[in-house]
């Protein structure tokens, strides 16, 4: 590392090194010479004369071995990386140098080039999505069962159980699944397309020959790993695809920031954590701290990531006619970060969902803090079946629900309300008897439980199967700092 120069975080610090090097200028500049590889290929497969087959095992010769020297002098020349690219190239294959680029448009590299990487960079986070889910399934198997506080407005509702609330998290992740599929489907080859999308110059080349540069458009589009080309184009591939890249991993950011927020608001109560390591120092002044770092960092990456889509979206808006050159700083920036950015934060779900931590006697210390109130209800009914008014039994219980939260919220009391409902004569329970009302905090959660193991076997476990192949697989989630 440079350490007297700025280093992009992203790199040096969050991401994996696959996604890294898919992004990476070895990477790129190797795929450029494939397009023209591909390019070359095919003109010749198709009959044209001035492509030999010499040309194109020279070209195939040099792929690798690429003079980013000669390549960057050049473009401080001619102020164009791609022509820059191409003299580069031509100085290693002098029989080739003639036909490197033949008909072509400096996008026929570019953006055959930038499909490429995407498509194999959402296989990558495809994976860890997956991983995730996986970590999160078993997670919500293992913990079905246990009933904990459920929250609306951050305010104690009702019961839960932590299993059922982390399909919540599950749920999303799927909806993200299901966002990648599609995306996958919409991501084809630019093509041999020409300078404004016309093919004017390979119609030419073939002599008007419109089959032939047809069959060119695909025969160049399988060459570099596609199924399909766009039908029509402009000088570039359709920005619209790049607004709706983001928007997917956008997406992916979103459901992992609401999941980092409840982690770390979970962790305060000090029910549910992410791990912690044996050395790991959580403050520099206060030793006894466990600070979610994790999940935090995922927030922030997220916040990041969920701002990207408008930027992706104003370069699709202005693409004046059939391209403008604006789109092509921020996009060098802008789609890499997006893939890294997501990338960076699955490492840390995957690395979080490995091995959280639930704490059951925590859980069932707020259990008992707040249950006396949301068992009202119980009571009132059991009440009833006493012989006793409900109306009557429905104000005995509320004055005394009133004393206790006022004990508890201005004194900082206990909650006594059980208390104070067994020494009132009206209430025809003692205090063992409405401590067993209320005991089962698993009958206060409902479905959760068999919700959990539902969604589960008929939504979870059915993906998991079909890509159980990716699944398998190791991924690297650890964390560099």
């Amino acid at each position: 590392m440079n350490r007297d120069i700025y280093q992009e975080p992203l790199v040096s610090r969050y991401t994996s090194r696959a996604m890294q090097e898919l992004f990476s200028e070895k990477y790129k500049f190797t795929h450029w010479r494939k397009c023209w590889v591909a390019l070359a290929e095919a003109q010749h497969e198709l009959g044209l004369t001035a492509v030999t087959a010499e040309m194109v095992a020279e070209l195939k010769a040099h792929i690798d071995n690429i003079d980013y020297e000669v390549a960057a002098a050049k473009e401080r020349e001619i102020r164009h990386d791609v022509m820059a690219h191409v003299f580069a190239y031509g100085q290693q294959c002098p029989l080739a140098e003639p036909i490197i680029h033949l008909g072509a448009t400096s996008q026929f590299v570019v953006c055959n080039t930038d499909l490429l990487i995407q498509k194999r960079a959402l296989r990558l986070i495809k994976g860890g999505l997956l991983k995730v889910i996986a970590n999160l399934a078993n997670f919500c198997e293992n913990n079905k069962d246990i009933a904990t506080l459920g929250y609306t407005h951050y305010q104690p509702a009702q019961p839960t159980t932590v299993g059922k609330r982390n399909t919540l998290y599950l749920q999303d992740l799927l909806m993200d699944l299901d966002y990648i599929e599609h995306l996958e489907r919409q991501i084809k080859a630019r093509g041999a397309k020409g300078t404004v999308g016309t093919q004017a110059t390979f119609i030419e080349l073939f002599n008007g020959d419109h089959e032939k540069v047809r069959e060119l458009d695909r025969l160049v589009s399988r060459k570099i790993g596609f199924g399909d080309a766009f039908p029509v184009t402009g000088q570039t591939y359709p920005r619209k695809l790049d607004m709706k890249t983001a928007e997917t991993l956008a997406g992916i950011g979103a459901s992992a920031h609401k999941f980092a927020v409840d982690l770390r608001l979970l962790s305060n109560l000090k029910v549910q954590e992410e791990p912690f390591e044996s050395k790991q120092v959580g403050s520099s002044a206060m030793a006894y701290k466990r600070n979610p770092m994790r999940a935090e960092r995922m927030t922030g990456l997220a916040r990041k990531l969920m701002g990207l889509p408008i930027n992706f979206a104003a370069t699709a808006a202005n693409q004046w006619f059939e391209r403008t050159l604006d789109d092509s700083a921020i996009r060098r920036m802008d789609m890499a970060q997006a893939f890294l950015l997501t990338d960076a934060i699955l490492k840390l779900y995957i690395n979080i969902t490995s091995n959280m931590v639930v704490y059951p006697k925590q859980i069932e210390k707020h259990l008992r803090e707040e249950l006396p109130f949301m068992a009202t209800e119980k009571i009132l009914m059991a009440c009833v079946e006493r012989g006793k008014s409900r109306q009557e039994m429905h104000e005995v219980i509320r004055e005394h629900s009133v004393a206790s939260g006022f004990a508890v919220k201005n004194n900082g009391e206990s909650n006594n309300l059980l208390e104070l409902l067994a020494r009132d004569s009206r209430i025809p329970f003692d205090r063992v008897e409405l401590e067993s009302l209320i005991g089962d905090y698993q009958q206060f959660t409902g479905r959760a439980a068999v919700q959990t193991t539902e969604f589960l076997r008929e939504q979870v476990k059915p993906v998991l199967e079909r890509y159980k192949d990716i699944v398998a697989q190791d991924v690297d989630a650890s964390l560099s700092v």
